[in-house]
C-alpha cells in the first residue's frame, strides 16, 4: 500500500498480540510508520515482516519488558531522540488473576509497574516531548472499570482509574501546544489478557464481550473525532457526557473554605 502522507512513526505499546497488535494494523494501513514494543521479540518481528509486506511502511522492534525500570527510559529514550515519532499508544498492561483477596501482592505490583508507572513515565515524556515540537498525538488504554472500579479487581480498577485522571489532566496541560489526547475505556475485549490472567471469555455473557478489531476500529474514530474519553459500546453519548458534567460540577464543590452543612459541624469560616 502507498502511503499518501507523512504521518510520522507510531510508537505501540504492548504490540505483541492483541489490541496493540490491532493497533499497528490500522496505524500501517492509515501509513503510519510503526516502532513496536513488547516483551516477545519473535512475535514483534513476525508482525512487522508481515505489516511492512503488507502496507509498505517501515517498522521497527524494540523489545523491552515494561515492568522493568532499565527498560522503560530505554523506550522513553528512543521516544524523546526519535523526531518522527508523531504518536504513542500507550497499550502495554496486565490483568489480575482474580478477586483481590485472593490475588498474589507481589504480582498486584507487578501489574502497577506496568499499567500505572511504566504508562504514566511514557505519557508524560510524550507530552513533554510533543509539546516542544508542536504536534503528536497520545492515545492511553484505560479501562470501563476506571469509571466504575467497584465491579472488578481494585488494584487493576486502581490502575486503569489512574490512566484516567492523568489523561484528563494530561488534555488540560496540553491544550494549546498542538498535541491531542484521548483515553480508551473499552469493557471486556477478546484478546489474550484475560486468559492471561486466568479467566475464560467463554463464562461470559457473550453479549458483553466485544471483538478487538471493532475495539479498536471504534476507538480510532473516536479519535480521528477529536474525543478526549472514548467509551467505545456506549450507546447513549448523552450518558457519557452526564458523567464528565457531574465530575466537574462535583469538582467546582470539593474545595470551599467550610464544610457543607448537612455534617451540621460549626464552621471557623464562618465565625
Amino acid at each position: 500500500m502507498a502511503r499518501t502522507a507523512n504521518l510520522g512513526t507510531a510508537l505501540v505499546t504492548g504490540a505483541s498480540a492483541g489490541i496493540g497488535a490491532t493497533y499497528a494494523e490500522r496505524l500501517a494501513a492509515r501509513g503510519y510508520d510503526l516502532l513496536l514494543v513488547a516483551r516477545d521479540v519473535t512475535r514483534l518481528n513476525k508482525l512487522a515482516d508481515t505489516l511492512s509486506a503488507k502496507h509498505g511502511v517501515k517498522v521497527e522492534v524494540l523489545g523491552a519488558d515494561l515492568s522493568n525500570q532499565s527498560d522503560v527510559k530505554r523506550v522513553e529514550a528512543k521516544l524523546r531522540a526519535d523526531e518522527a515519532i508523531t504518536l504513542l499508544v500507550n497499550n502495554a498492561g496486565i490483568g489480575p488473576k482474580g478477586p483481590i483477596l485472593n490475588d498474589d501482592i507481589d504480582y498486584l505490583d507487578q501489574m502497577i509497574a506496568i499499567n500505572v508507572t511504566a504508562a504514566n513515565r511514557l505519557a508524560v515524556a510524550a507530552a513533554q516531548t510533543f509539546a516542544t515540537r508542536g504536534k503528536g498525538g497520545i492515545i492511553n488504554i484505560a479501562s470501563a472499570v476506571a469509571i466504575v472500579p467497584d465491579i472488578f479487581n481494585a488494584a487493576y480498577s486502581g490502575t486503569k482509574s489512574y490512566i484516567y485522571a492523568l489523561t484528563a489532566s494530561l488534555a488540560t496541560e496540553l491544550k494549546d501546544k498542538g498535541v491531542r489526547v484521548q483515553a480508551v475505556l473499552p469493557g471486556f475485549t477478546r484478546t489474550e489478557i484475560f486468559d492471561r490472567a486466568g479467566g475464560s471469555f467463554d463464562n461470559l455473557p457473550q453479549d458483553r464481550v466485544m471483538d478487538v478489531n471493532d475495539l479498536v476500529d471504534a476507538a480510532l474514530a473516536g479519535f480521528d473525532q477529536g474525543e478526549e474519553f472514548t467509551v467505545p459500546s456506549a450507546e447513549d453519548e448523552n450518558l457519557v457526557k452526564a458523567f464528565h458534567e457531574a465530575r466537574f460540577a462535583l469538582g467546582g464543590q470539593a474545595s470551599r473554605d467550610r464544610p457543607a452543612s448537612r455534617y451540621g459541624v460549626p464552621s471557623k469560616a464562618a465565625a
